[in-house]
């Protein structure tokens, strides 16, 4: 026998352990993995399974804020035809005024005398600045052509719609936001620029002072009093959407059987087609996780 080999020293090779810190282990590449890296693998652990029903209810605040953007336009519409006068906007405003906020009251509540007054001095305070801004309005874009505000005022209600809140997370409280996104301050402010811009094409002062207020009121106002509803009943919330549904599809229909055709189409496709691909995507879905991920590090303080 070789004398060299019979005096070389045995080595044994220590157990590989997995670590997260402290450099390589001694007899081990950097890079080894044993049998046993693989026995910790999940797959699918963090996807949430939806179920159809749920997703169908949940799409019903999409096509409950659809049906108040489209009774906005319908209003400016019979507006610029001459249909709704300054009296009937008024009277529009006053009603709309008090059942929103009797329904926040109610919903919410917060019924105390020194909130009415609070709140009956911001509306009057919003009131009296909207009058005396109306004259500017009324002549804001008058050296600009009818199909440039027409056009500007489409795509800014698209944009509004497209930005716009639908799961009510910036809401906290009546009168109160919380921690209001980019998003959803451009979706508002788009609101109310394409509720000036044509407002600037009404033929009167009293005509942009009662649209602006009517606009201001819907966008300012209805998320709140949607949510309201929804936080207090949800039975009471699809109730609701389902009346302003066809509520829209009437006067909609009044107004142009293709329109009605379309916007019926838009509403079935958010609340039907939409939740059924959202569930067909789900089995598509493949996430893995194991001993390759983040480390996420625990702290126990203990007295």
């Amino acid at each position: 026998m070789d004398a060299s080999i019979s005096e070389r020293p045995s080595q044994t090779r220590s157990k590989w352990r997995k670590v997260a810190y402290g450099g390589m282990q001694p007899g081990f590449d950097d890079n080894h993995t044993d049998d046993s890296f693989l026995e910790t693998m999940v797959m699918n652990a963090n996807v949430v399974k939806r179920n159809m029903l749920k997703v169908m209810q949940d799409s019903v605040s999409i096509s409950q804020y659809l049906c108040i953007v489209a009774l906005v336009g319908l209003v400016w519409t019979y507006t610029l035809r001459s249909t709704l006068d300054e009296k009937s906007l008024l009277f529009l405003n006053v009603s709309l005024l008090a059942l929103g906020f009797m329904v926040v009251m109610l919903t919410g509540g917060m019924l105390s005398l020194n909130l009415f007054s609070h709140y009956l001095l911001n509306i009057s305070f919003f009131t009296t600045g909207l009058y005396i801004l109306a004259p500017i309005f009324h002549t804001l874009t008058r050296s600009i052509s009818s199909d440039s505000i027409w056009a500007v005022t489409v795509l800014l209600l698209l944009l509004h719609l497209f930005l716009h809140d639908y799961s009510g997370s910036t809401v906290r409280a009546p009168g109160a936001l919380q921690n209001p996104t980019l998003t959803s301050c451009i979706s508002l402010n788009s609101s109310v620029v394409a509720s000036v811009f044509f407002a600037s094409r009404l033929p009167s002062r009293l005509h942009v002072f009662a649209i602006m207020l009517f606009s201001l009121q819907v966008f300012l106002f209805a998320p709140l009093v949607t949510y309201c509803i929804k936080k207090y009943s949800f039975r009471l919330h699809l109730l609701l959407s389902f009346c302003l549904m066809t509520l829209t599809l009437g006067f909609v229909y009044t107004l142009h059987s293709l329109l009605f055709v379309m916007f019926l189409g838009l509403l079935v496709f958010v609340n039907v087609v939409c939740p059924y691909w959202l569930i067909r995507i789900q089995e598509y879905k493949f996430e893995i996780n194991g001993p390759w991920d983040e480390a996420k590090l625990c702290f126990d303080i203990t007295d």
